[in-house]
């Protein structure tokens, strides 16, 4: 009912929920409308934990979204006979009346949704979805704008995002997964595993106008390193950059490539690395390695050990490597800031997530997803490795993974750097407002996330624009999250 409740909003809730005298809506008591909606997702929840009684539902049986509901018009429902605006004695100051706060402020956490608003009307910025919660519980959830602005298709709950970079807390969490299952230490070599690396050399400037002189590293490549990006693994950048581009390791996508991801990672150990082992953050493609190692140690497919440990046990239903045909008309367009005027860039009729091989599983920017689906994987991290009763990692591990490891190596967007994530170590010396402890990251197509440990919440803004010019929408949305909460 809560969910129902925060996906109608205040202009569509009185449809589905009695309301009082006092114009305030009770989200307990339903009509004929809101009582087919929660028990079609309730019939939804049985089909997605595939319990043995979905076996016995109806066959018209609703199968909604609580993110997306359908309409009273869409499911041809017949009005209530007896819509009554009385609310049952004793429900008027039972705490379902009110509207879902949990400490924040309403009239700040309207800031999100002006800022977001204000970037769409300037022309810069086609729309996005925002998703808060606190203690488990969605506090605030909007979509805004357009997910197809050429076709006018309206942004959705259940609209698909390209996660990029936000791939890689998944794939961290699935090498973890296996650590606790004992199949490596952190400070194993990873040529134990992938001998192809066994006898990498590291590029170091040469003199002006020479290429770059070859060492023997100083230390081998660790898990750790796979973990820290301290690997000297770059996305190119680096005193071997010409040699690593003439080899097309150049950018973070890698998904359109005609090659399995053991071929991929063979390659690039003929590569020489961009700096000593275990001295230097380098952001690159050290968790694609690790995804490689992955399927080494499950013996599975990265996409497969995803899907049946991962996504499968969370009930993250719309989280995929490659987009099912079926659901390619969810995925969002991408757009781009170019000189300041906001430009298509990609659609799903000529995007490889949909078209592509789909051979090579990125660990570091291969998935894509929704917000509710993600926003069950960072639940589960904010509950200790725990979902709905589905433990996937210990609350020991997630302490160690969202702690700094790096001090003042990392040079990313806080003041720490975690096993797959970025610390708030000390916020507001490089991080902005949040709570200390907090992490997160965010995506190359904009997106960000933001897990508060000490505030007990989860905060998601979700969009695709790339290349996003000088818009800092990203990083203001996460300061708009923090100050709406006042308890």
């Amino acid at each position: 009912s809560r969910s129902l409740y925060l996906a109608l909003g205040p202009q569509q809730a009185p449809s589905a929920f009695a309301t009082s005298a006092d114009g305030r809506v009770d989200p307990t008591h339903h009509n004929n409308y809101g009582a087919w909606l929660l028990a079609g997702l309730v019939a939804q929840g049985l089909r997605d934990a595939k319990l043995p009684v979905a076996a016995h539902l109806r066959v018209d049986a609703p199968l909604p979204r609580a993110t997306v509901p359908p309409t009273a018009q869409a499911l041809d429902i017949q009005p209530s006979p007896n819509f009554t605006r009385q609310r049952p004695l004793g429900d008027a100051d039972t705490p379902a009346n009110a509207t879902p706060t949990a400490g924040f402020a309403p009239e700040r956490l309207a800031r999100i949704d002006k800022a977001i608003t204000d970037e769409i009307n300037r022309g810069r910025l086609a729309g996005a979805v925002v998703y808060l919660s606190r203690d488990g519980q969605p506090v605030h959830q909007r979509a805004l704008g357009w997910q197809d602005q050429e076709q006018k298709l309206a942004m959705r709950a259940d609209t698909l995002f390209r996660l990029a970079s936000m791939t890689k807390a998944v794939t961290t969490v699935a090498a973890m997964m296996l650590y606790e299952e004992g199949h490596f230490l952190l400070r194993d070599p990873i040529s134990k595993w992938l001998p192809a690396f066994a006898h990498v050399r590291v590029a170091v400037p040469g003199g002006e106008g020479q290429p770059p002189k070859l060492d023997k590293p100083r230390q081998a490549i660790t898990v750790r390193d796979l973990l820290l990006h301290t690997a000297g693994l770059s996305y190119g950048a680096g005193p071997a950059a010409a040699e690593w581009n003439k080899a097309g390791f150049n950018d973070w996508t890698i998904l359109q490539r005609d090659e399995t991801l053991a071929q991929w990672t063979d390659r690039l150990a003929q590569l020489p690395l961009q700096g000593h082992p275990g001295e230097a953050w380098q952001y690159g493609y050290s968790t694609d390695v690790l995804g490689r190692l992955v399927e080494v140690w499950s013996g599975l497919p990265l996409e497969r050990f995803i899907a049946e440990r991962i996504t499968g046990p969370l009930r993250m239903v719309d989280t995929h490597f490659w987009v099912p045909p079926e659901k390619a008309a969810r995925l969002a367009n991408v757009y781009g800031l170019d000189k300041g005027r906001l430009t298509l860039m990609e659609t799903a009729d000529k995007s490889d997530f949909i078209h592509g091989p789909r051979k090579l599983p990125s660990g570091g920017a291969g998935l894509v997803s929704t917000v509710g689906d993600y926003a069950r994987f960072l639940h589960m991290l904010l509950g200790g490795g725990v979902l709905d009763g589905v433990r996937l990692l210990s609350p020991a591990t997630v302490a160690m993974m969202t702690r700094d490891h790096l001090g003042s190596r990392y040079g990313g967007d806080a003041e720490g750097g975690g096993f797959g994530f970025w610390v708030a170590k000390s916020p507001g010396t490089r991080s902005e407002l949040a709570s200390e402890g907090a992490y997160g990251w965010g995506s190359a197509y904009f997106p960000q996330y933001v897990v508060d440990p000490k505030a007990r919440t989860v905060f998601i803004f979700m969009t695709q624009l790339k290349p996003a010019g000088d818009s800092t929408l990203n990083q203001r949305v996460k300061v708009l999250a923090r100050q709406a909460l006042l308890e």
